[in-house]
């Protein structure tokens, strides 16, 4: 017999307010300096811890075993291609962007800043790109994984785990994905959390990217049964998109329509990569616990 409705939310609610809470103080902070750089950039890590502190004092309040969220590693090719997924999603839409005119590759104000800052001379902008591309994969991953853990111990760490115990796999990626994207409309809506289109227009495009890669997200947390796949997922994500597709692509005319999270392209390609893995939603085991039919 499942649960009532209400009893069965219960950690869900509690999760969300105490997310909301929290992250209300970093909303302000962060509005009120108008800016993303607000605290030198400590405004937004605060802010992405808010969900993994919310988890982990729910899990009290609830009186369950921190171990529940997934930290164990599982298996290695999960975590790899939790690593290459978005860079493959990445480098699909920038193709796309760069040859149909959209954008153009490269940057040279980009790339001429980058040798400067490498400090070895003229060493030719493909050597400096390719150096960029690699010292930023290893060790900029690592630093991305530390911010992206703030988040993903909530959201698949609890949330995830939580929803699809109740409502399975379609249900879990499509609500997670929304609540997901709505806890940034904040900073995208008020303050600079976009690539300069209308807000309506970024809101759109980031909905849509969000609840589409959620699709991705929840496959690899529930096949794996590890939460490190999400974080190394959203590090890689942030990573190369922010880091280097989009600086490395040069205005041509309304480009910020169509490149990183705020423009036209990424959405269509993750909407793609959505339908992949929820054709392969058969393959993921239900969880202990689970009450949906």
């Amino acid at each position: 017999m499942n649960e009532p409705i209400n009893q069965s939310l219960k950690p869900i609610t509690i999760f969300l307010s105490i997310t909301l809470a929290l992250s209300a103080i970093f909303y302000f902070l962060i509005i009120y300096s108008g800016t993303l750089g607000g605290g030198r950039g400590q405004y937004v890590m605060g802010l992405m811890w808010c969900p993994g502190i919310s988890a982990l004092i729910t899990m009290k309040i609830l009186k369950r075993n921190i171990s529940d969220l997934g930290w164990k590693w599982g298996k290695t090719k999960y975590q790899l291609w939790s690593y290459l997924i978005p860079i493959i999603y990445a480098l699909i839409a920038y193709l796309a962007i760069w040859i149909f005119g959209w954008g153009g590759f490269y940057n040279k104000e980009f790339v001429n800043t980058l040798t400067e800052s490498f400090g070895l001379g003229p060493i030719g902008s493909g050597f400096t790109i390719a150096f960029y591309v690699i010292l930023l994969g290893i060790f900029g991953t690592i630093r991305s994984m530390a911010s992206a853990l703030g988040e993903e111990i909530g959201w698949r760490g609890f949330l995830v785990p939580e929803l699809y115990k109740k409502y399975g796999f379609t249900k879990t990626s499509l609500i997670s994905g929304l609540i997901w994207g709505i806890w940034h409309l904040p900073i995208l809506l008020f303050a600079d959390y976009n690539s300069g289109t209308p807000s309506w227009y970024a809101m759109t495009c980031f909905m849509v990217l969000v609840i589409g890669i959620s699709f991705i997200y929840t496959w690899f947390r529930i096949k794996s049964g590890s939460l490190w796949t999400a974080v190394i997922l959203h590090a890689t994500h942030n990573l190369f998109i922010q880091g280097i597709f989009t600086p490395l692509t040069s205005e041509t005319g309304n480009t910020a329509y169509y490149i990183d999270e705020f423009g036209i392209v990424l959405p269509i390609v993750g909407i793609g990569f959505a339908i992949y893995y929820w054709n392969k939603r058969k393959e993921l085991k239900p969880l202990p616990n689970t009450v949906y039919n």
